[in-house]
């Protein structure tokens, strides 16, 4: 029973396996939208480089419609569009429009909508005499290389559109492949569509989400095949002489499962297209250009150099508000869907394609599967950390290769699908893993949680090996903290040393908590003592704020516990003695963990920064304040209200410390009060220390009324001073105070 829940989990791993990978050979739209998102992705890291291609758009913007008129135009300024860009030199001119309703402008039809006066029915009489606009577009464009589009839909069929020249093709039929089989078409006047050099569809390749990634370079109309816009306008373009040759094959490989046969080529004269199984071709797209674009106004008023026409592709189209025909490609949510066409022809006349090619799928799953494999075998053996490592390589290698490909080669090859399917494969995994570790945990948790504080606990029962001997140098914040008195509160409790333990509970538990609640830890009780510190076993960068933040809180616990235990004497009428505390705080750099014994040993500190922190906790009382902190902690915590209070040897130190009293917050630092106790005090160390013992004296005196609160540190300096007054100390003394007690 035991050897066969431990294949449980491999074998749901494998069955994830195996269902991600029929969902890929499936692909779902879902799946084949994401595919979709990488590849937009890719071409917005790096889009194509424009490049000076003879492919322009003679566009009908909003300056043209402002200037020229509104649109639709008589088909005369139309016909003029065309004879101006001919004589321009253009290859080719293409419509990005239909023409399929007759000119209302001719005077044939828009006689019959004018009053009946006397001169209108002379007028016409002379209209079939008169020229049909449609008949002089038909007449310009017949002069012309014009390339007119049409537009296939889901419809009935009216009148097919007319093949300028027909296909031929290489291998199976291509006629299958070539999706969706449109019924009906939006096609121009026979006129026009008759004297047109080429005739070409303009629908795009439209994904479920709307974006165009990609052009038909083939449609079908019924059982009819008819060439795109653009390979119209490249066939006329060469002459008008080649014709459409498809290239169609089954799949080929080991590694080309999942594709269908279909259209791998077209050929148009010169230029040979790679195309998907449908016939169309991806577009490798550029940043929108204004270099790409004419306003079709210049070329009506000649302000357009025949260079800039000469020899190319001309598109007639629209950007103009109202008229644009929007289509959003990965690059621009609002392309004019004229500039599709037009970088598509720009990427066959550079031979720069992007290409899906035949192996991508097949590829793509032999990944998804292996590296599926290797996750779920080898997690067992060489643990999660390892198998991440393993599988966070792969996903990185597929990126890499996935982006080469791309930006080195243009092919497309999708890296997500397969890596996000493997990452669920070591999820699932990970998730045996964890509840098996969590159990270990347990463990640990049951076995020391009554004698080791929690955070310590929690770092044990993520790391178990860490029950061993040794430490770690860390820079840590210490702080000792020690009751004032202690003795004499003791001897009110001599009869009841029951309600000594209490009361010292009742001091330990909320100073406690202060400390834990600012990621302190505590790393002893010693009596009415509490040394505690930061920065271990937990990270905390904000270690020296926290200890300075905890050691001001201490107190404000203190006088509320004295309120309440003054408030308790008085009800019972026994004599009241308040809690005051001391407290030192210093930084510095300590070897932190387990010290002890083989057989028994705490997480604890040591170090010279410890000692500093041990002596510091003595001197708050010898200094009249409640916190004293090393110089370490001062620069490391620059947001309280300090003062400097002595450079001092403490005892069993050679070396002099400068240190600092801590008396209130950020809030009290910016007050003006202690602003000017701080420069008075300043400068009375400066006298003091310059032996100007009345300047000392008397900025002494400032001081004290500046704050009555210190007056036991300004009594302390006025005794030094009475002392160097009569006894100097010499021109050689250096201001250090040299303690002899802790």
């Amino acid at each position: 029973m035991k050897r066969w829940k431990r294949w449980i989990p491999v074998l749901i791993s494998l069955a994830l396996l195996a269902g991600g990978t029929g969902l890929r050979i499936t692909d779902p739209d879902i799946v084949r939208g994401l595919r979709l998102l990488v590849f937009d992705s890719f071409q917005r890291l790096k889009p194509r480089a424009y490049q000076e291609v003879p492919v322009r758009i003679v566009d009908l913007d909003d300056a043209t419609l402002e200037r020229v008129g509104q649109w639709p135009w008589p088909r005369t300024k139309v016909a003029e569009l065309v004879t101006r860009l001919t004589e321009l030199g253009a290859a080719v001119i293409v419509f990005d429009m239909v023409f399929a309703e007759p000119d209302r402008t001719s005077p044939a039809r828009v006689l019959p909508l004018w009053p009946d006066t006397p001169a209108v029915r002379r007028l016409r009489q002379q209209a079939d005499q008169m020229p049909d606009h449609d008949q002089i577009l038909a007449d310009a464009i017949a002069e012309s290389r014009v390339v007119t589009g049409f537009v296939l839909t889901g419809g009935d069929l009216v009148r097919t559109p007319a093949l300028k020249k027909g296909f031929s093709y290489g291998g199976y039929d291509p006629l299958p492949s070539v999706r969706p089989k449109y019924t009906g078409a939006v096609v121009n006047l026979p006129v026009i569509e008759a004297a047109a050099a080429g005739n070409g569809s303009f629908n795009p390749a439209i994904d479920p989400d709307g974006v165009i990634r990609r052009v038909p370079t083939v449609l079908r109309l019924g059982d009819n095949l008819y060439p795109s816009l653009a390979l119209a306008a490249l066939r006329v373009a060469q002459g008008g002489k080649p014709s459409y040759q498809i290239k169609s094959a089954g799949a080929s490989g080991v590694l080309s499962f999942g594709e269908r046969t279909g259209i791998n080529r077209v050929k148009v004269g010169a230029f040979v297209i790679p195309t998907n199984a449908r016939g169309e071709m991806w577009v490798h797209y550029t940043p929108p250009r204004p270099e790409r674009f004419i306003p079709a106004w210049k070329v009506f008023e000649s302000k357009v150099p025949r260079e800039e026409i000469e020899g190319v592709i001309v598109l007639v189209g629209t950007t103009a508000a109202g008229l644009k025909d929007q289509r959003p490609t990965p690059l621009d949510p609002v392309a004019a869907g004229v500039e599709v066409h037009a970088q598509a022809l720009e990427q066959i006349l550079l031979g720069d394609f992007l290409e899906r090619p035949e192996l991508a799928t097949g590829a793509e799953i032999v990944y998804l599967v292996v590296l599926g494999l290797i996750l779920i075998f080898l997690l067992p053996w060489v643990g999660v950390v390892w198998c991440a490592i393993i599988g966070g390589g792969a996903t990185a290698g597929a990126f890499g290769l996935s982006w080469y490909a791309y930006d080195q080669l243009h092919l497309l090859f999708d890296p997500v699908y397969p890596s996000v399917f493997a990452l669920l494969v070591y999820l699932v995994e990970s998730l045996v893993s964890f509840l098996r570790t969590e159990a270990e945990k347990n463990q640990v948790r049951g076995a020391f949680g009554r004698y080791m504080s929690p955070a310590l606990v929690e770092q044990l029962a993520e790391n178990p090996e860490r029950l061993q001997l040794g430490g770690e140098m860390r820079d840590m914040t210490l702080l000792f903290c020690d009751v004032r008195g202690f003795t004499s509160i003791s001897e009110l409790y001599k009869s009841d040393p029951q309600g000594l333990t209490r009361l010292i509970n009742r001091f330990l538990t909320p100073t406690t908590n202060v400390i834990l609640e600012r990621r302190g830890t505590i790393d002893k009780y010693m009596g009415d003592c509490i040394m505690a510190f930061w920065n271990a076993p937990l990270d905390d960068d904000d270690h020296a704020d926290h200890a300075c933040d905890s050691a001001l809180a201490m107190f404000d616990c203190v006088a509320e516990l004295n309120v309440t235990l003054k408030a308790e004497a008085e009800a019972e009428d026994k004599r009241y003695i308040p809690i005051n505390i001391g407290i030192g705080l210093n930084s510095g750099e300590c070897c932190v963990g387990n010290m002890g014994s083989e057989q028994r040993f705490d997480y604890s500190v040591l170090g010279d920064a410890v000692n500093l922190a041990a002596r510091l906790e003595g001197q708050s009382k010898t200094y009249g304040v409640g916190v004293v902190i090393g110089e370490n902690t001062y620069r490391r915590a620059e947001d309280y209200a300090v003062i400097e209070l002595d450079l001092i040897k403490v005892k069993g130190k050679n070396e002099a410390v400068r240190i600092f009293g801590l008396l209130g917050r950020r809030e009290m630092r910016d007050e003006p009060g202690f602003q000017a106790l701080s420069k008075r005090h300043a400068a009375m160390l400066e006298a003091y220390r310059g032996q100007n013992w009345a300047e000392a004296r008397s900025l002494a005196a400032e001081c004290r009324t500046l704050d009555g609160g210190l007056g036991g540190l300004y009594d302390l300096y006025d005794e030094r001073i009475d002392a160097f007054e009569s006894d100097p100390p010499g021109p050689d003394w250096d201001g250090v105070f040299v303690a002899t007690t802790k």
